[in-house]
């Protein structure tokens, strides 16, 4: 089970390690937790994967509520992941909002934050995000 205090050494690990990590303000920082948060939930389920050869069965329950349902299982984390990298692709801001709600549990007002937009903005981003998501996890 990945829980919240496995997730919060990992992130500050990863932060050690870059040393002289040049972050603007807060808005920066929360940005970039919500990708390191990210890279870590896949480094572990690919890790738990490799090292069973054929994957966890199991179920992951992360505690974020904003995940609607997306992923249930740790093999589908991986399949998000790839996903949301085509995403990135085509809209790295849509990528940035599905990060910080998805992976970091952000709220719409903390992400419009962040990312100095209005919070509209935001749900109308995650909307279509959400269902070019769903198209690419049905392929």
């Amino acid at each position: 089970m990945l829980d919240t205090t496995l997730l919060v050494h990992e992130c500050f690990i990863r932060f050690q390690r870059l040393g002289q990590l040049s972050l603007n303000d807060r808005h920066h920082f929360l940005a970039y937790a919500a990708r390191v948060i990210r890279t870590v939930i896949v480094d572990i389920v690919r890790r738990e994967q490799s090292d069973k050869r054929g994957g966890a069965d199991g179920s992951v329950t992360l505690d974020t509520a904003s995940s609607e349902g997306l992923i249930d299982d740790r093999s589908n984390v991986l399949e998000v992941a790839e996903a949301l990298d085509s995403l990135a692709a085509i809209d790295p801001r849509m990528a940035s909002i599905v990060e910080m709600r998805f992976f970091a549990g952000f709220s719409d007002s903390e992400i419009a934050q962040i990312l100095d937009i209005g919070e509209r903005t935001v749900r109308r981003d995650w909307e279509k995000a959400r269902a070019f998501l769903m198209v690419e996890l049905r392929r």
